[in-house]
């Protein structure tokens, strides 16, 4: 099929060289243009390259998004606990602020009022409780026994211990979840009592190092959270006085676990935490991928500790952020490839057809053209003819009526006069009918070169000749531009003479302006007669279309058609602008260089 295919080709070639013999190469550029060369397969393989490389770059993106988010979510997590530690904080103060408010004393009453205000289990989710402790020397022990047992009868310090001094837990709420660490004395461990020392001796809000709460039956790591106070509301500036003046700490306790789980709960969790404290586990999130896909260890100070963070993304951090976007662009990019490369295929095999179908209507339009050519010729000999023929017997009609009015004018009655005038008349309309037929006929079979012409001399040239009504008046700009003179005096003719016909006034105005647009002249031919009301500016530019009775306005109604047909044919365009009311504008788009068919 392809071989009789491409002989019926060169067959059609020889034919159309034997007509054309320069056609002989062009012909081969395009039998060569139909098979694949060289350029299509580079083509091919730079598209393969450039989905590779946007497959690769979107695959490093997508990565460092990833990667930026790990690390927002790592630092949002740390934030997180610190933002709680430090609202934890601010209610131990608050409890501070209390005591000192009453003398650095507070009975359990107060306390316990306190501690229900602050709305413990919904505003400080993951704190255990809050309490007080109070520093008692030895010889103050009596006393404060005595003090504390008149309200709480079965009160105890505990454990024994061999310090010099006495923490006791004096009040704590909610009592019931911690009532075993009533009385329990801070002093018997070394974590506990060294944190309350630090505590005192800075001034400052301090945390105890991992240890495991009495009131913990899971016996999961915790800590405690102290902030001192001293004797009647004082803020000692030395350690001294520090040391001197203390006289107890309110104080948390916390479990680490719930602490975690308070601070995160709202918090959908992406990354995996844990945190030790010199080497102790305070918290592990089991929450784990056993390959995260990013790592970060980071030590954050707390409260005179150091916690050591070491975040993990986890498995919901690997769905939220899985993206299938660099395979999507490595497989699109593929299935592209193939198909530019099935386009190639499919075109050259499409060219090959194309060229044979190209020189069968080749063959067939030069037999058409010359057809065209033979009936334009006809057309145009007939039009002479038609012209000459219907001219003569339109002169003699035109004749006879003249002799009759010369000879029996007087005689003849008034409906016989007014027969003969509009005999006269439609004689006179025929003609003009016949001399714009054949002027349109003949547009567009000269080629008229460009010649100086000065705007104003022109329009002032053509307003003299149509003798225009005294009324009348015309402007035009004084400026000299370049253009086909003989289609464009028949132009500014045709319209100033339409513009002064069809006014409904004795007087008129007529502008003429130009403005040079990119590559066009424009020229806007305005009167103030009647406008032209907008449905109707398409059937003003059609043939033998008059907006007003021929027996009102004579004409054969092909002004505007001609004008049209000329401005086209060189190239530009006319629209007429009129809303209906008073005036028309003509305005027309007139290439400066002109156009060769």
């Amino acid at each position: 099929m392809d071989k009789a295919l491409q002989e019926m080709q060169h067959a059609a070639g020889d034919i159309g060289c034997q007509k054309q013999p320069g056609a002989i190469d062009q012909r081969k550029k395009l039998e060569q243009a139909g098979n694949l060369h060289w350029v299509h397969y580079l083509v091919v393989a730079l598209s393969i390259l450039l989905t590779l490389g946007a497959w690769y770059f979107s695959k490093q993106q997508v990565l460092q998004k990833v990667e930026q988010q790990f690390d927002r979510e790592a630092q949002q997590t740390i934030e997180l606990i610190k933002e709680r530690m430090e609202l934890y904080e601010n209610a131990l103060w608050g409890g501070v602020s209390l005591i000192d408010s009453n003398g650095s004393e507070i009975s359990h009453q107060q306390w316990s009022a306190y501690a229900n205000s602050l709305h413990i289990e919904k505003t400080y989710p993951g704190i255990n409780g809050i309490g007080v402790i109070f520093n008692i020397q030895p010889h103050q022990l009596a006393a404060y026994l005595q003090k504390i047992r008149q309200s709480r009868p079965g009160y105890q310090i505990f454990p024994e211990h061999n310090k010099q001094e006495f923490w006791p837990v004096t009040y704590i709420e909610p009592e019931r979840p911690n009532r075993k660490a009533v009385g329990l004395d801070m002093a018997f461990e070394r974590n506990r009592y060294a944190s309350i020392i630090k505590a005192r001796d800075s001034g400052e809000a301090q945390l105890t190092g991992p240890i495991t709460l009495v009131q913990d039956a899971r016996q999961t790591p915790g800590f405690l959270f102290y902030t001192p106070f001293y004797l009647n509301a004082r803020k000692p500036t030395t350690l001294a006085a520090r040391q001197q003046y203390i006289k107890g700490v309110t104080y948390a306790p916390f479990i680490m676990s719930k602490l975690m789980q308070g601070t995160l709960a709202e918090h959908k969790r992406y990354v995996a935490v844990r945190i030790t404290d010199n080497s102790e586990e305070l918290y592990y999130d089991s929450q784990s991928d056993p390959e995260p896909m990013f790592k970060k260890k980071t030590i954050v100070p707390m409260y005179g500790r150091q916690w050591h963070f070491d975040i993990r993304s986890n498995l919901n951090f690997r769905q939220a952020v899985d993206n299938s976007q660099p395979n999507f662009i490595l497989i699109g990019g593929l299935i592209i490839d193939s198909l530019l490369l099935g386009l190639f295929i499919f075109l050259s095999r499409a060219n090959r057809t194309a060229l044979f179908y190209a020189d069968q209507m080749t063959a067939e339009l030069e037999t058409k053209t010359r057809n065209l050519e033979k009936s334009n010729r006809d057309l145009e000999e007939f039009s002479y003819v038609a012209s000459h023929d219907l001219k003569s017997p339109l002169n003699a009609i035109k004749q006879l009526v003249g002799w009759l009015e010369e000879d029996c004018i007087e005689f003849l009655p008034d409906s016989s006069r007014g027969h003969l005038k509009l005999l006269k008349q439609r004689s006179e309309r025929m003609m003009t009918l016949l001399n714009d037929l054949l002027a349109y006929a003949r547009i567009g079979s000269q080629i008229y070169d460009n010649e100086d012409v000065n705007l104003r001399e022109m329009s002032a040239e053509i307003f003299t000749f149509l003798d225009a009504p005294d009324g009348f008046s015309c402007s035009a700009p004084d400026i000299s531009i370049k253009i086909a003179r003989i289609p464009f005096d028949f132009v500014m003719r045709n319209l100033i003479s339409n513009a002064i016909k069809h006014h409904d006034r004795a007087t008129g105005k007529i502008t003429v302006s130009y403005q040079k647009k990119t590559g066009f002249h424009q020229f806007r031919i305005q009167d103030d007669g009647p406008g032209i009301p907008p449905p109707l500016h398409k059937k003003a530019m059609e043939m033998f279309q008059t907006l007003r009775p021929r027996d009102q306005v004579e004409g054969s109604g092909m002004g505007l058609a001609m004008v049209n047909k000329f401005a086209e044919h060189q190239g530009g365009q006319l629209t007429i602008e009129s809303d209906g009311g008073r005036g028309t504008g003509i305005v027309i788009l007139w290439p400066m260089e002109k156009l060769l068919d």
